[in-house]
């Protein structure tokens, strides 16, 4: 009879130790090193919008709040960026009932996201051939997900729709999943009933967006000094001659001699 396989807990230990930690991804206060993070936040941002473009010129299909964004951009006249700021800005109103906060990350997610998306359907050619918007498809499905990691690295709040997807997920007491994916097939249907451009290019974004970003995440998620962040602010560097600083400039290591007596052929000096 075959025995059962046992693991040892320093087997476990190790087993453990191999398995990566999440990177933190709360939100921190924005004067927590402004100059650091907002450029990334910005950047992240700007390039988000610029891979709506890629996607929405691919016309290949869309991510589903793209879709609902085409389809109501189709309906009323209004630019594609237009109605990305006005239902952003809606979506925000939705926060109220389920108690969530606006950042700043939050209003930057809804001004920058609604221009850059703009910019980019202007500078980008329209009537493209087949393999051209293929490959503006698989451009914009990987900017897209490499821009999550950027803007959501910064740690400046949630952008609206993902204030909306946690914060029901808190009110229903539902997973995150459950309710991510709840919204998003609701808003894909009305926006593809108002016309948006649904297809290959939704199922890739729905397949490879996800762990693409994951694999971007850990080399942008800014870390605070409190939970190990390689640089150290100014105010807590130790200083010039105080205990743990360097005495002397370009090494912690020089000593001061003990003056000796002149017979001894020898003066004050400093080594190492």
């Amino acid at each position: 009879m075959r025995q059962p396989i046992t693991t040892t807990d320093p087997e476990r230990r190790t087993r453990n130790a191999t398995v990566p930690t999440p990177p933190p991804l709360g939100h921190l206060p924005l004067a927590d090193r402004p100059l650091r993070r907002l450029p990334q936040l910005f950047v992240g941002l700007t390039l988000y919008g610029g891979s709506l473009s890629l996607m929405v010129r691919a016309g290949l299909g869309l991510s589903p709040w793209s879709v609902l964004n085409e389809g109501l951009a189709e309906r009323t006249g209004l630019s594609f960026g237009t109605l990305t700021g006005l239902v952003g800005a809606l979506v925000l109103l939705l926060w109220i009932p389920l108690r969530q906060r606006p950042t700043f990350g939050t209003f930057a997610n809804i001004v920058v996201l609604a221009g850059s998306s703009d910019l980019g359907l202007r500078l980008l050619p329209q009537h493209l051939g087949l393999p051209a918007r293929i490959g503006l498809l698989a451009g914009g499905v990987l900017l897209n997900a490499f821009a999550i990691a950027v803007y959501v690295g910064a740690r400046c709040g949630p952008g609206p729709r993902d204030g909306l997807m946690t914060g029901a997920s808190a009110a229903t007491g539902r997973s995150l999943r459950l309710v991510r994916t709840l919204i998003e097939i609701s808003v894909l249907v009305v926006g593809r009933l108002l016309g948006g451009s649904a297809g290959a290019g939704t199922v890739l974004y729905a397949l490879a967006v996800g762990p693409t970003t994951q694999f971007f995440l850990p080399w942008f998620v800014y870390r605070s000094p409190a939970e190990g962040g390689r640089v150290t602010p100014r105010s807590l560097r130790p200083r010039r001659g105080s205990p743990g600083g360097p005495s002397r400039p370009g090494s912690s290591r020089w000593v001061r001699r003990p003056r000796t007596s002149a017979r001894s052929g020898s003066g004050p000096g400093i080594s190492r």
